[in-house]
C-alpha cells in the first residue's frame, strides 16, 4: 500500500499564514493597525547614498478610539514598529452615533488639506479614499461619506481628518453644557433616530 504523505505541515503552515494579521492576545489585543503611508528618503553621503525609511501608521480598537503617527529608521519594520508606537500613544476618543456613524457633519483642515465628513443612513458604508478611509475604518465608522477638496498629502490628510474628529460631540456632551436634558435637545431632531439612539456614544 502506498504511504500518503502527512498534510499536517501543511494545514499548519497555513493557518500561520492566516494569522499574521490576527489581534495579538493582550491588553492591546483589539487594537487595529494600518499602513498608511511608506517614504523612502534617500541621503548623499560620503561614499554614495543612505536610504531611510519613514511610515505613516493608523490605529485604532474599532470602538471609537483612534490614533496616527509616523516614525522614521534605516529599514521598514523599524519604522512601522515606530509609528505604531506613537500611534497608540496619541490615541483620541470620538463618540459614534449607534456605534456605527458620526453624530453630525464635520470639516477639517491641516496646511493645504481639506476634507469634509457626513453621517449617512445604515448601509451606506464608508464612502472615502486613501487615508481618511483608513482613519474612519479603524475608528469603527460603518456609515459615512467623506471628500478631500484639498492637497493629497497623505500627512496633510491624516491631520485634517482628526482635526474634524476632535469637533465631534454627542447629544450628552451638549445637553451636558447647556443644562439642558438630552430629551430637550432630541425633540427637533427629523431623521427618524429617537432619542435613546442618539444618547448612544
Amino acid at each position: 500500500m502506498a504511504h500518503q504523505p502527512q498534510r499536517g505541515g501543511g494545514g499548519n503552515d497555513r493557518n500561520r499564514r492566516d494569522n499574521r494579521n490576527a489581534p495579538v492576545d493582550g491588553p492591546e489585543s483589539d487594537i487595529v493597525e494600518k499602513l498608511v503611508h511608506i517614504n523612502r528618503v534617500a541621503a548623499t553621503v560620503k561614499g554614495g547614498r543612505r536610504f531611510s525609511f519613514a511610515a505613516l501608521m493608523v490605529v485604532g480598537d474599532g470602538k471609537g478610539r483612534v490614533g496616527f503617527g509616523h516614525g522614521k529608521a534605516r529599514e521598514v519594520p523599524e519604522a512601522i514598529r515606530k509609528a505604531t508606537e506613537e500611534a497608540k500613544k496619541t490615541m483620541i476618543r470620538v463618540p459614534l452615533r449607534e456605534n456605527r456613524t458620526l453624530h453630525h457633519d464635520g470639516n477639517g483642515r491641516w496646511g493645504a488639506g481639506k476634507i469634509m465628513m457626513r453621517a449617512a443612513p445604515p448601509g451606506t458604508g464608508v464612502i472615502a479614499g486613501g487615508p481618511m478611509r483608513a482613519v474612519l475604518e479603524t475608528l469603527g465608522v460603518q456609515d459615512v461619506v467623506g471628500k478631500s477638496t484639498g492637497s493629497s498629502n497623505p500627512y496633510n490628510m491624516i491631520r485634517a481628518t482628526f482635526e474634524a474628529l476632535k469637533v465631534q460631540s454627542s447629544p450628552r456632551q451638549v445637553a451636558s453644557k447647556r443644562g439642558k436634558k438630552v430629551a430637550d435637545l432630541m425633540g427637533r431632531r427629523n431623521d427618524g433616530a429617537s432619542a435613546p439612539e442618539a444618547i448612544e456614544g
